[in-house]
């Protein structure tokens, strides 16, 4: 058996962390410790876990998150309303299974967007493609889309992945551009895909911040309240005391 050949052979079908791997076991003459069987799991192990690292690692960055949020440093300790059985059951990602929604809300600084981006952190983790944004810088880019023609294209860019987090919702007025894209946003993941809605705004005034279209506005409480979890956030600001979260 000739090894340079069959590591050359291995990088040729993009096999890299398995003729690595190899290539150590050849230096070191290590791999006649193992029965045949034993080897080719090792190497099969190897390879796949690698590539399923780089995969994290693609998701986490198209995601576009703002903070490294994770579920294990989740503050429970500071009193805002946030019970942690409901919470993780939240994080076995569960709704995204089921194609439902979540909406955080809660005055400034208590954690909404540490929260959502700790729930798409974790989805990305377990292979789901997410997407978190701020919600006007959104909006402001579809208006522009329409102008340049790409206006569909990018609607089906957001359609396609699993999880779409909107951050800091209805903190700009909604013109008829922007409430028109919410309902596209909005009508194309209905029960197919599944939201995280992060917002200062009480639910109750959605109606009214919305404006200037009623139907629009029913369509939209319709498809996006009415599939959803609900966290309501309250006490004082996590900034205050440099706690984490937010």
């Amino acid at each position: 058996m000739n090894n340079n050949q069959t590591i050359e052979k291995l990088r040729a079908m993009r096999l890299a962390a398995m003729s690595e791997l190899h290539l150590q076991h050849v230096k070191n003459n290590s791999f006649n410790e193992l029965t045949p069987d034993e080897y080719l799991a090792l190497l099969t192990d190897h390879e796949w876990e690698d590539r399923q690292n780089r995969k994290t690692g693609r998701l986490l960055t198209q995601a576009g998150f703002r903070q490294k949020a994770s579920i294990a440093d989740i503050n429970y300790v500071q009193p805002r309303n946030l019970e942690k059985n409901m919470f993780n059951r939240l994080a076995t990602l569960d709704f995204i299974v089921r194609k439902q929604n979540i909406i955080v809300t809660g005055a400034s600084g208590c954690g909404k967007s540490y929260l959502s981006q700790a729930l798409g952190h974790q989805a990305c983790l377990m292979g789901y493609r997410v997407y978190y944004t701020n919600t006007s810088r959104l909006l402001s880019m579809l208006k522009l889309s329409k102008v340049d023609g790409t206006y569909f294209g990018e609607l089906k860019k957001i359609a396609r992945v699993d999880l779409l987090i909107l951050d800091d919702f209805g903190l700009q007025p909604f013109d008829n551009h922007a409430r028109e894209a919410l309902m596209d946003i909005t009508d194309d993941r209905y029960t197919e895909k599944s939201m995280i809605v992060s917002s200062q705004i009480p639910v109750s005034a959605w109606y009214d911040l919305l404006g200037g279209e009623g139907t629009l506005a029913d369509a939209f409480l319709d498809r996006i309240v009415n599939s959803s979890h609900r966290i309501n956030l309250n006490g004082e600001s996590m900034r205050k005391g440099i706690l984490k979260n937010e």
